[in-house]
Parts: C-alpha cells; structure tokens; sequence
C-alpha cells in the first residue's frame, strides 16, 4: 500500500503501538507501517520474527501508561483479542473486556491521539432475524451463549461512551467479516478441512470473507490517514455452504437444527470438536457485512472479492496440504 500525499507527510510523527504484536495480523502489520513510522509490538511472548521494538506486556497491565508515555506513542492499534475460547469465561472477558478498557484508559492518560480497534462482524450477533446486509447502524446484538461475540459487543459499547467522554482521542472501529490469508489455521478453516461440509436445512449459512492483506491495507490507511469512523471489512459477495462445498470438491452434510444440536452436545462431550450446542447460531446465522460505507467513505475498495479471498485461500492450504 502507497500512502496518500497527506499520510506520508505526517507520518514521519507518527510513532505506534500494536498490540497482539505477535499474533497472525500483528506481526505482518508491524512489518506494514515499519516503513512509514516507528512501530513498538506487545504481547505475551516474545516474537523475534516481529519487525519492531518488541515488549513483553499484558494488555492489562497497569504500567502501560508508562510505556506509551516512554515511547511517545501517538497511534495504537488494538488487535489483542481471545479468539478461541478457553473454557474459562471469566478470564476471557477480563482480557477482552477489562483489558481494552486498560488500553483505552492508557490511551488517554498517555494523550494518544488516535486509536484503531479490530472489532468482528459477530458483534452484531448471530439472530434469525438479522437484515440481508448488515449495516454499520444497525443496531449490535452479540450473542450472550458465544463469548466471543458477547465480549466484542461490550467492547464496542465501552468504545461508544469513550468516544463521548475524551473525543480527542480518536476512535478507528473494524468490523472484519471472515479473514483469510495464505497462511491462515483457525476454528473456521477447521470447518473447511473437514471431509464433509456441514449445512442446517433451511439455512444458506453465508459467508463473507476478507483478504487479510486487504485488512493490513485498510488498517494502515486508517492509521496514515488518522481515520475515524466504523466501518465492515468484507469482500464484494457472499457464499453460501453449497457453495463453498462445491469450491472445496467435498460432499454438502445437510442436517436439521435439532439433530446438529444433538451432535454438538455429543461431540463436545467426548472433545471431539470445540463446538457445543450454544454455538448452533454461529452456525446458521452469521452476520453478512455490507461493505458500502467501506468503499464510498472510508474509501478503499477490496482488492479480493468474498469469493476470490476464499479461492485465494484453497490454492494455498491445498499446497500445504490442509485440505
């Protein structure tokens, strides 16, 4: 990504924290605007592949403030999150809640003057009744039953009363729909590599992807540029599970609701997959971004469509022999 005229003037003061540095996103961010500013990375261990002053730190830790003051950061990106969950509900609302909540509190004590944060689509939450396209005003309704989805729910609206207390601190809010990459292993792609591809009758059970080098993009524009505002990061398109079935040259399983709810209880019960029952939503009903406010305000237009990230992303797991 070239920076635009007025990004790369400013730039040159521009000095950023990342945190999650060491993770998926982060450490290819951190090589991203290396070349336009200074770039301190924390995380919980250290990465010696990060391109960065690297700091071992905990996004709760109090001495933040400090750090952000000793560095003289005036941008931080916030990618630190719980994606996986750990079992342990109560600790992985206190890193993602009560730890953005020390982000944000350092942010302003330190005069930072702008932050980013990676939100998901899944704070809108994953209901029946979810319009077609999912709109950044419309209303976030995370789901309680999925903490991931509930915790960034509670992010955002700890975002919007920050926004109101301290507006100098100015606020970039990501809402990522499925992001893929060359390199990219998590719970969805589990799904992919399964011989069979799941599907609930009745349900298309879309997906919107996202190139991840159009995320890295769309971030450091926003950082260069000092954006403010919220915006969905998705591709053009959809993709239903028969069509992805269909990508993925594997039989479509289609099951009704209640037998797939047997199954999960089952399944989770003999640790055979991380799902259970209280994720049957997720399943069925996920959130389908709009990405219009994305290309006509923000101004970027993704370079991958929904369903070129997901072929981009199948070229590649298939070399590597994940699927």
């Amino acid at each position: 990504m070239n920076p635009s005229p007025r990004a790369a003037d400013a730039s040159s003061d521009i000095r950023v924290l990342i945190t999650g540095a060491g993770g998926y996103l982060g450490r290819q961010l951190a090589a991203r605007l290396g070349g336009f500013c200074q770039v301190v990375g924390i995380d919980l261990r250290i990465d010696p592949a990060v391109p960065c002053d690297f700091q071992i730190m905990d996004i709760r830790d109090p001495s933040l403030t400090r750090l952000l003051n000793e560095k003289k950061i005036t941008h931080v990106v916030h990618l630190a999150a719980v994606l996986k969950d750990s079992g342990d509900r109560q600790r992985d609302y206190d890193i993602d809640v009560n730890g953005t909540r020390n982000v944000l509190d350092a942010c302003v004590a330190a005069g930072v003057r702008h932050l980013t944060v990676a939100s998901s689509g899944a704070a809108y939450g994953y209901h029946a009744d979810n319009p077609d396209w999912l709109d950044e005003q419309d209303p976030l309704r995370g789901n309680d039953v999925f903490a991931y989805s509930c915790h960034k729910r509670l992010v955002e609206e700890m975002l919007e009363d920050y926004r109101q207390r301290y507006p100098a601190l100015q606020q970039l809010i990501l809402r990522p729909g499925t992001v893929l990459g060359a390199e990219t292993r998590n719970l969805i792609t589990e799904l992919f590599a399964r011989k069979r591809i799941l599907a609930i009758r009745g349900s298309d059970s879309p997906f919107v992807f996202i190139w991840d080098q159009d995320v890295l993009a769309i971030i450091a524009k926003g950082v260069l540029e000092e954006s403010a505002g919220i915006y969905n990061l998705a591709g053009d398109g959809a993709l239903t599970m028969p069509v992805i079935a269909g990508l993925l040259g594997k039989p479509l399983l289609v099951l009704p609701a209640f037998l797939l709810r047997w199954g999960l209880y089952v399944g989770r019960g003999l640790r055979l997959t991380e799902y259970g029952p209280d994720q049957l939503d997720f399943l069925r009903y996920r959130p389908v971004l709009s990405n219009r406010r994305l290309k006509e305000e923000f101004g970027y237009v993704p370079e991958k469509t929904s369903e070129q990230t997901f072929r981009y992303y199948l070229d590649h797991a298939r070399a590597r022999g994940d699927l």
